[in-house]
């Protein structure tokens, strides 16, 4: 590896190190939570959403087709608690609150996107893994049937 002749895979990690980067395989690993909070089937539509425009929440919940109240709240809730979303209440009747990006959820945006612009494009290829592996476990349970 050019420019990497002193870096040592096996070389022990500094705790300092290791606590400023964190390490997402670890079991407990607090960037896990924001992955799974970024990553979730909602987490993911959410934030794309709302890379496009600033939402209030019934838009929202219109715009994420089959998300129930329920869990669009809790996604909201834990997307700004990770300070991905920042949410504005108005003082009005009825009340009025708009969701909308962080500069730390623009930036977490694109990494979503991308990740969700690559199963778009290859959903063709993974729908014929999907219907090839069916095809074989359909065999498989004819063959143990006989």
């Amino acid at each position: 590896m050019a420019g990497h002749e002193n870096f040592d895979l096996d070389a022990p990690v500094p705790l300092s190190e290791q606590l400023m980067r964190g390490n997402v395989l670890a079991a407990n690993c607090p960037s896990r939570d924001v992955l799974k909070h970024l990553t979730s089937r909602w987490g993911v539509l959410v934030v794309i959403a709302l890379e496009r425009r600033m939402h209030r929440f019934s838009e929202l919940r219109r715009t994420i087709g089959g998300v129930s109240e329920r869990m669009l709240a809790q996604t909201l809730q834990q997307l700004e608690a990770d300070g991905m979303v920042a949410r504005v209440a108005y003082q009005v009747v009825p009340p009025h609150v708009e969701y909308s990006l962080t500069p730390l959820g623009r930036e977490a945006a694109e990494k979503v996107r991308a990740l969700a612009d690559w199963i778009e494009v290859s959903l063709p290829r993974i729908s014929m893994h999907r219907r090839t592996a069916k095809a074989g476990r359909d065999d498989d349970l004819r063959e143990s049937a006989l």
